[in-house]
Parts: C-alpha cells; structure tokens; sequence
C-alpha cells in the first residue's frame, strides 16, 4: 500500500491572476484584457523604454564585468540615483545623508490590524478628500499609513499639505508607494511633489519605488526602498536591522536591472532619452482618456465621464457598477476588476471602439453608480 503523501492537506488557493487566466481562458476574437500591469504598445505588447534596449547592448558588450555578488543592501549606484529621484538632489535629506535605501519586496510583515481607507467617491467619481481626512483623524496615533501612488491620486498641492498637518498632528508614519513616477503627468519632479513636501516638513518615513512600468524592466522587478529618518547617526541601527531581513530572505539581490536603472540614470545622454520616453508614454495615456471620453459622449452614454480626464496616470476608476462589470465580461468579454477600475495602457487604437461601445451598452442597461471604495479595494 503506498504512503500518503505529506502534503495531502496542503490548501488549494486562488488564483493569483484569476482574471487573466480566465481572458486566456476566452476563446472569443473580441476579447479584451483592461487590467496589464505593464504600459502596453499599440499593438498590445509590454512597453519596452529605448534607453533600456540601448543600455542592456552597452552592458552585455563592457568586457570589465563581472558576476560578483553585489552588496546586501543593493548596487550602491543604483540606490543613490533612485533616491535623489525621488526626493531630488537638492532635498536636505540627501545633502544631509539622513536617507537610506534597500532593494526589496515586502510581503508578510506580521501586521494583525490593516485597516482600509476612503480615497475615491464613486458617486461624485471624485478624490474623497473629506473621507480621508477624518480617517487620519480617527487613525489611533503613530499608525502607519501607506500613500499609494501619490503621483496618480488627484490631491492637489494644497490638499496634500492639508494631508501633512493631520499626519504630523497624529504622529502618523507615512509609507510611500510610488509606482509609476513620471507616467502621470510627464514630469518627473511633479508627480514626486507630495513626497518631496512631506521630506522637506521633517517627516522619518519610507518610500517604497517601483521601476517596471517606468522603464519596461517587467521581469526584472526591479525595486528600492527609501529610509529618510532625522539624523543619519540612526542610520546605523536601521541599516543592520535590513541587513539581517535581506541575509535571512535573498542573501543578495539581482544586478542586471539595478545596473540598467543606475546606467540610465547617470549617464545624461541616455537619462534625457528615458524622460522623453516617459513623457511620450503619459501624453499617449492622456490621449487615451480624451478619446475614450469623446467616444462615450458621442454615443450618448448615460452620465458624464469628465472624471476619466480628471484622474491621471496608468490607472482609472471608470465608475462602472460590479453588474455592469459583470455585463462586459460575460456578454462583451471585456475583463476588468469589478471595482470598475482599469489599466489605460490597456485601451489603444485596435480596441478603442470596441471598448467604448461595450460600455456604452452596459451603462445604458443599468442604472446607478457604485458605492464608495476604499483605497485597499483600488487594486
């Protein structure tokens, strides 16, 4: 009689990308997949930056490399050219040295109460900014806080202030998340604007960048975390306490993408090449939204649809309610999370009609809007 086996009783889980295995899945020729996580070309490939082709040749021709295990805490060039994009070059932070930096990726970190927060009012389809900030003033003090994509939320300069004195107030610890700088308004020194001010009040915090969609690097995960604290002498403990994190998990992390990243940046040819790059990639999704908008109106699609221009960046909320979500994927297989949010990089000129259509037809056979969302529910 064979033995059981020892993982008999391993639970089955969900699927990770459900809705994408369930797009493959469709055998239909109209079939659309409006949640990439990637910038998408025309023709429906991952976004590649030229900067990035150019510099992968340079590395793989530069006889003076070799496969030597990085530091711990990362490429030492990489990390210092992703924080002072980040905070800029003249942030006292920078100049004080009162920042460190880790390449990473956080998963279970042990936390027993998360709780989500307000950020976009799916009746008004507007930045909930009233809702956030009585949850920072309800937050118990000292709470930590992740801000996720700060560049694509909508709070204007004034409201992020606002955001700062309740969070300074409450001794609340911000956690930055920036995924995307650069792709919601072309610019990258706007779009980093409420974490620079947030620096530049004195606030300890960290800052979590992701480079896979601003330079096309999708398989290389390439990431940093950003550690600004008061006075660099803390520095020490910190840095010892990552450095055993890092030796217990990956012991030490993948070099080509840092090196490409790190290349980029401090080489002013090729760092000019990538900003035009960027800044052709957020007027692409602009325009995209206009179009999108303009179609809708044209077909007299119930509703106004200004908040699709009003949001910026790779993602939106299109206000769709889950049934008319529903509606798109099982009559027009359209596959979208049922929050209504999609990928703009997903939509270009192959599928545009076909999309603008199918919402049309789903908003016109429902009525209402979804109800409130938090900003937990938003991925």
């Amino acid at each position: 009689m064979a033995a059981l086996s020892l993982f008999l009783d391993v639970p089955l889980t969900r699927e990770v990308n459900w809705l994408l295995d369930a797009y493959r899945q469709d055998p239909s020729p109209d079939k659309v997949y409006l949640d990439h996580r990637d910038c998408q070309t025309e023709m429906g490939k991952a976004w590649v930056c030229p900067a990035v082709r150019q510099t992968l040749l340079q590395i793989a021709n530069d006889p003076t490399l070799d496969h030597e295990y990085l530091p711990v805490l990362g490429f030492p060039e990489f990390t210092r050219a992703a924080t002072e994009l980040a905070l800029g070059r003249e942030s006292r932070a920078v100049i004080e040295n009162r920042w460190d930096s880790l390449r990473c990726i956080f998963q279970d970190a042990g936390f027993t109460e998360i709780r989500p927060y307000h950020y976009w009012d799916t009746v008004r389809l507007a930045v909930a900014i009233e809702e956030f900030l009585e949850v920072l003033e309800s937050a118990p003090d000292c709470s930590i806080v992740v801000l996720h994509a700060p560049e694509e939320t909508g709070l204007t300069p004034k409201q992020w202030e606002e955001v700062a004195r309740v969070m300074g107030r409450k001794h609340l610890f911000p956690f930055f998340d920036i995924p995307a700088q650069g792709l919601a308004s072309g610019d990258l020194d706007k779009d980093a604007w409420a974490l620079r001010h947030f620096v530049a009040q004195g606030f300890e915090l960290f800052c979590a960048q992701s480079f896979s969609k601003t330079f096309g690097l999708y398989d290389e995960r390439v990431g940093n975390l950003i550690v600004v604290v008061r006075d660099n002498e803390t520095l020490v403990g910190i840095r010892s306490q990552l450095q055993k994190q890092v030796m217990g998990t990956w012991a030490t992390p993948a070099s080509l993408g840092a090196r490409v990243i790190a290349t980029v940046l401090n080489n002013p040819a090729l760092l000019n090449k990538w900003k035009q790059s960027l800044r052709m990639q957020a007027e692409k999704i602009m325009l995209i939204r206009e179009k999108l908008k303009e179609k809708l109106r044209i077909l007299g699609t119930p509703g106004c649809w200004d908040h699709l221009t009003a949001q910026s960046g790779t993602r939106s909320f299109t206000g769709l309610l889950p049934s008319q979500v529903a509606f798109l994927e099982k009559h027009k297989h359209i596959y979208l999370l049922a929050s209504g949010q999609v990928s703009v990089c997903s939509i270009n000129s192959q599928n545009l009609d076909y999309v603008a259509q199918s919402i049309n037809e789903a908003v016109s056979g429902t009525a209402g809007r979804a109800q409130d969302l938090s900003w937990a529910e938003m991925e």
